[in-house]
């Protein structure tokens, strides 16, 4: 966009050629102007007319449902809209783009709080490649828009639903019935989803890659189950929060879904140096594992899991942030894993400065982020004793 600009203000000549439509096939406003208003939007759509393919606008709050209009007029080729952070967004926008904008594929329109269930079904009736939609924080949304979504968008391959906390099980089935393509399904803070929904989920999405159920709290091993028998490729999981998963259900996971590479288990308080056995035998391209609060993981886990297959090559983050258990001697067993980039050991009591160095002489490229416990020194000439505060270091 900068270069373009510049561009068109050495002649008349170079102007014609820099806004020629054509050199404006994606447009990208993030990180070259936040406050635009909606004429712009509008001049835009006008200039680059069925040129234009991908444009974001987001975080662009000044920007409303008429330009949007005006800008779906002139832009019925858009294939990639993001509307992220566009507040003033309601449901006119989505009945403009559903009315002249039929080849839509990705659509953004996380934290539009004004977005309802009628942009569902406009999006649904309009744009049917629709593969894309990220409607986060949009907690107006109920099951009766997803219902009508999927019945008109049923090759929608990734789904973002984190914070729609209107969302209930029955949701979940309408797109397990009508979504067989669906790769990619975000529902973070879903509080009322429970098991019956996500296993819907898993036998009728068997492509799934990346499930996100964090602070999900109402789900069991049953999902656990449910993926490892009917969901082989999944790549991605995020349970950060589930209390109720154990390693009984992580252990069927792991015999199953051998593809595994990111896992926050953020808070699944139950399990123990089990899951990462299994992790260690089964899951040879694991790279980012968080165990945050999972307090009763040991050294014996670690040292499982850094003589793992994943270790050498590929495990590249280890999240252990309030691990009690965790000593100095689960560094020396990660000192094999040379894909290591970064590690937290927040609140690990009885991790050391010196079994840190230990591990950088090994790794010295290595990210280490840990808290000490406070030091009190010797008592000065004085009397007085000078208290230090417990500080982060980035090593």
């Amino acid at each position: 966009v900068v270069t373009l600009c510049r561009c068109a203000q050495v002649s008349r000549a170079w102007n014609v050629l820099a806004l020629d439509g054509s050199n404006w096939q994606r447009i990208d406003l993030f990180d070259f102007q936040r406050d635009i208003e909606g004429r712009v939007v509008e001049n835009i759509s006008k200039r680059c007319g069925g040129f234009l393919r991908k444009l974001s606008l987001r975080g662009c709050q000044g920007v409303g449902d008429n330009a949007l209009r005006t800008f779906a007029q002139n832009c019925r080729n858009i294939e990639v809209l993001n509307l992220n952070g566009c507040t003033k967004i309601t449901d006119a926008t989505c009945t403009s783009l559903s009315k002249f904008c039929s080849k839509l594929r990705h659509l953004d329109l996380a934290s539009c709080t004004s977005i309802t269930n009628l942009s569902l079904k406009a999006l649904s009736e309009g744009c049917p490649l629709l593969e894309q939609l990220n409607i986060s924080w949009c907690d107006q949304v109920t099951k009766d828009g997803i219902q009508a979504l999927v019945r008109g968008c049923g090759g929608l391959k990734a789904l973002f639903l984190k914070g729609c906390t209107q969302l209930e099980d029955e949701a979940l089935k309408y797109i397990g019935a009508h979504c067989p393509e669906l790769v990619t399904l975000n529902l973070q803070t879903c509080l009322q989803i429970t098991d019956d929904g996500l296993i819907t989920i898993c036998r009728g999405c068997h492509k799934l890659q990346s499930l996100c159920a964090s602070g999900c709290s109402n789900i069991t091993d049953a999902i656990l189950n449910a993926l490892g028998q009917n969901c082989p490729r999944l790549r991605i999981l995020e349970v950060a929060r589930c209390s109720q998963l154990t390693d009984v259900g992580f252990t069927t996971l792991a015999r199953n879904c051998h593809e595994l590479e990111k896992m926050d288990l953020e808070e699944c308080v139950q399990i123990t140096d089990s899951t990462l056995i299994q992790l260690s035998i089964h899951c040879p391209r694991l790279q980012v594992l968080s165990l945050s609060h999972c307090e009763l993981i040991t050294d014996d886990g670690i040292r499982h899991l850094g003589n793992g297959a994943c270790a050498h090559d590929r495990l590249e983050v280890i999240e252990l942030d309030n691990c009690p258990l965790i000593t100095d001697a689960s560094l020396e067993h990660l000192k094999s894993c040379h894909s290591l980039e970064r590690i937290e050991l927040y609140d690990c009591q009885q991790i050391t400065r010196a079994g840190i160095k230990r591990l950088r002489t090994h790794l010295p490229n290595i990210k280490v982020h840990a808290y000490f416990a406070p030091v009190t020194p010797p008592p000065s000439v004085g009397g007085s004793r000078q208290r230090f505060c417990r500080c982060c270091i980035i090593l």
